[in-house]
Order: C-alpha cells, then structure tokens, then sequence
C-alpha cells in the first residue's frame, strides 16, 4: 500500500457564529471518531493532517491542497458544508470520503458528493478504503462494517488531536470519552434505538483516566454515551480503581432511570457536575423516565420530583424534552413543561423539535409513508430551527405559537435569573455562569428571537408558506441566502443540486429492497 497524505476533518460546528457562548464552547462539540480514523490512518503507515472546525477558522486556508484522500465527519446540519468541501477537495484531486451521523442517516444523497459514504466504521472497513483510494463518480461507494468496533483508541492514544482542539475552548476545557455504543431503550425518533447497546473496553477507560490527571490539575471529561451509567456499577468500580474521588469533573448523559438516589449519591462523591437526562414526552417513554404508566401533570410532578433530588446531588442538570411529537395536542404539553420549569427553576431546559433524519430510526418510514417529511435543506435540521415533519395535530402557525411561548417563559430574564440564582453556590464556579451565557445565547434569546421571525414569515410570505405546507419543493430564497452566507466563500463551492435531496429516500430504499427481495424468492422457487 503506498503512503498516501490524508486530511481528517471533525466539523464540529456548521458555520461561524456571532454568540458569545458558542465561540466560548464550541471546541468541546469535537467528536470521537474522527480522533480515532485520524489515528488508525497514522497507524497504517499514512500522513494525517487532522483539522477540527469550531466556527472561527479559515476553512480553505487549513485545508492542504495536495491530500490523496480527505474524511470529514459530519452531522447532518454540517452536510451542506461537508458537500462544498468534498467539491473542493476533489477540484484539487483528492478522493473524499463521508462519515458520522449525516453518512449513516442520508446515504443516498452523500453518495452524489464523496466517493466513499461510511455507516459503520472499523479498521477492516478503513483499510479497505485506504487500499483502493480512488475516485468513483458520479456516484460514491457506500462502505460499512457489520457493526461498531468492539473497541476504540481511548483519551490516550488520541491525545495528539484532542489537544489541538483543546486551546480554542475559551470558557472551560472538556475531554471527549466514550465508555459504551448503542442504546438499551427503544425510542422509536432516536438513531440509536436499532443498533445494540456495547460495552467498550474498561481498561482503556482506567487508563485514560490516569493519563488525564497527568496532564490537568482537575480534568473536565463528558462521557459522549448515548446513555451513561448502563452498567453502572461496573463504571463506578473502575472510576473508584482509577482516580481519587472528586479529582476529575465529569458530564454525562443518562436516563432518570439510573439515576437512582443510591447511584447519585456514588455520582456525587466521584465527581459528577453535570448530568442531561432525556424526559422527552409528557405522554410517552414512562420506562425512561422511570414513571411508568403516568402521564400528564401527574407525570410533571413525579419527574420535577426526581430532578429536583438529582440536583440536591448534582449540580448541573440539562432536562431534554421532544416538541412535535404526534401524541401532543392543543397547548397542554407545552404548559405541563412550563409546569415543570415552575417546578424545577435551576434546570436547564433543552427542547428539540421532532426531526425526521432519514433512516435513522424506522419511525421515519412512517412519516414517509404518509408524506409528512418536508425537504429542508439539511443546514437547518439542527432539532431547534426547523421540524420537517408537518405535525399531526396543529398547523404551523399555531405549533410555531405555541413553541415561541414556551421559549419566551423558559428563557425570560426572570426565568434566567431564577436559574441563576438557585445555582450560583454551585462548584465549579463556570457552572451557573454556563446557564447564564446559554440563555442570552443561541439557544435562548436568540431562537426566540428567531421564532419570532418565522411566525411572520409564515403568516406574511408566500414563498416561505407554500413551501412549508409542502405545496412547493423549492427552497425559498431565504433559506438560500441564510447558507449563502454561512458558507462564505466555500459557497461558491457548493455543488449543483446541493441544496435538495429526496425526503422519502430512505422509503424508496426500503422498497427497492423489498422488491428485489420478493423477485428473488420467487426465482428460486421456480427453481
């Protein structure tokens, strides 16, 4: 195999932003695997040029002009710049190659702009790639290993990209580890709700965790499981084993169903500051939230009861809620989450709209089924600025109604100031301040802000109207303008036709499959 020189590209963020909170933290969005892919390419023997993109860089000046094969990895509101830069790359010979959520949940549309689409992604699957490094056009070849790697490179052995990454985080510094793939739970709308839940290696994350207290006085670490603490004895004993008790601060996503007053209190003594647990639905996902068959105000108050215990062990809990979801109806399931504010006033309240990102969970074909999925151009599916499933239960105006009001009352000044306040005694110090910079941020004032905007849009612009209620496919001229000028001077970039893609791509894709299938069935009973 000859020495090829790779770039790896991690795009962290989509665009540049104006808000001080992200320019503060988006260098703690790095993710994992391209880390990992960077390393197994030196591994093999090639050249790595490894290149985190967090907002502020020159993405063309960073880029070199003469790599043989480029990996990007993105999620999907980041395609439409990973599109431009293939195009680029490839204008100066390179092979691409796509990774990451966007690769696993739009195969069909990242194969017109990358030679390789990767879904699954071990070292077998990457040798293959790095073995034929080729262009295949006009349409890319998809590559998948069987499942996820049994293991991965830990903190350790990536430290050479993580700390590139580390210095443009302003505020506070965070370590990316993972410790598990896959989810226990069946959340019919989640990505990881079909793919089995694995343990990664214990003895990388030993390891990786004395490495770190060689390098920090007090490391910040946020465990990018899709659902921390599984198995959670098993992690405490070896986090226990590993450091001494308190002296790493630690971030992680989990369910109210582990987060157990007994498992708090083993939380608390080992350094847990932050935890996100996924609440979702007033009506649905009891199991999860650990509230059984309740639902309505009854389940508000048994879930502001439990966070309300976390945070007596915790100092920083993230509450995630779901919007959209075909269950909700009139203005109820947003008052029961104002309810809830009431109730909980320190937590952060992260809400998300339904978005249907293709085949990522077999809930999608259903929306397709019935022609519920609009064709947003992918910059916007980021769960906040567009839901591009048409929603069952209201129309848009009125959900948009009812979405702006339950942003306006999450995150008012007074709301703002009550989460501050409850909070400000809290260690570390940057916590309560991290609320405080959110809520002026992106995801407070400025969605409210925005939804403001939209609401006008749809009742005042025709275009932006006919186009959401699915009687047009073209993409009006303000969303053009909004990537336009995300994209800067990589628009120009952009490929031709990159602005669509196919909605029900995943809907045809299951069908062509089922038909050839079906033919061939019936060939080999003619046989």
């Amino acid at each position: 195999m000859r020495k090829l020189h790779i770039v790896v590209v991690d795009l962290a963020v989509k665009a540049p932003t104006r808000w001080l909170f992200g320019r503060m933290m988006n260098a703690n969005q790095a993710n994992v695997m391209p880390q990992v892919v960077a390393l197994w390419c030196e591994q093999e023997g090639h050249q790595v040029d490894f290149v985190c993109y967090t907002g502020p860089e020159n993405l063309i000046e960073e880029l070199p002009a003469n790599a043989d094969l480029v990996f990007i990895g993105a999620v999907t509101q980041a395609a439409q710049l990973s599109y431009a830069i293939s195009n680029l790359m490839r204008s100066r010979g390179a092979a691409t190659a796509l990774g990451g959520a966007h690769a696993r949940c739009y195969p069909q549309d990242a194969l017109k702009y990358f030679d390789y689409v990767f879904s699954f992604t071990d070292r077998e699957a990457l040798r293959t790639v790095l073995q034929d490094c080729s262009q295949h056009r006009p349409i890319g070849i998809p590559i998948s290993a069987k499942q996820h790697p049994a293991e991965l490179p830990g903190v350790r052995e990536r430290w050479q990209f993580i700390e590139r990454v580390l210095p443009k985080a302003r505020l506070v510094k965070i370590v990316p580890m993972i410790g598990s793939l896959g989810c226990p739970y069946t959340c019919s709308f989640c990505i990881d709700s079909v793919v089995p839940y694995q343990q990664l290696s214990f003895d990388v994350i030993r390891e990786d965790l004395r490495f770190l207290l060689k390098k920090f006085k007090k490391p910040n670490v946020a465990w990018h499981d899709p659902n921390f603490g599984i198995r959670f004895d098993a992690y405490m004993d070896v986090i226990e084993e590993a450091v001494p008790p308190g002296s790493v601060n630690f971030f992680a996503e989990s369910s109210l169903s582990v987060l157990t007053e007994s498992h708090l209190k083993r939380l608390r003594a080992n350094g847990f500051k932050a935890i996100l647990p996924g609440i979702e639905s007033w009506y649905e996902m009891g199991n999860k939230s650990k509230t059984g068959s309740k639902t309505g105000m009854d389940k508000v108050r048994r879930v502001a009861e439990h966070v309300n215990m976390v945070l007596s062990y915790i100092p920083y809990v993230q509450t995630n809620f779901i919007l959209g979801l075909d269950i909700d109806e009139g203005p109820e399931p947003f008052e029961l989450t104002k309810r809830f504010i009431d109730l909980v006033p320190v937590a952060f309240p992260a809400c998300a709209l339904l978005t249907a990102y293709g085949q990522a969970a077999p809930l999608n074909l259903e929306y397709q089924k019935a022609g519920r999925v609009l064709p947003f151009p992918f910059h916007f599916m980021n769960n906040s600025t567009v839901m591009n499933v048409q929603p069952k239960n209201y129309s848009w105006l009125e959900f948009y109604g009812h979405v702006a009001g339950l942003q306006s009352y999450a995150f008012s000044r007074r709301a703002i100031y009550r989460r501050f306040s409850a909070a400000k005694n809290t260690l570390p110090k940057w916590l309560p301040w991290m609320n405080v910079l959110r809520g002026v941020s992106s995801e407070g004032f400025g969605r409210i802000k925005y939804y403001a905007r939209l609401r006008h849009l749809l009742n005042n612009d025709r275009e932006i109207r006919r186009f959401w209620t699915g009687e047009s496919s073209e993409v009006p001229e303000f969303y053009v303008n909004w990537i336009r000028k995300d994209l800067g001077l990589l628009w120009e970039w952009l490929p031709s036709g990159a602005l669509y893609h196919d909605p029900n791509a995943y809907l045809k894709s299951e069908m062509e499959s089922k038909r050839v299938a079906d033919a061939t069935v019936r060939i080999n009973n003619r046989e």
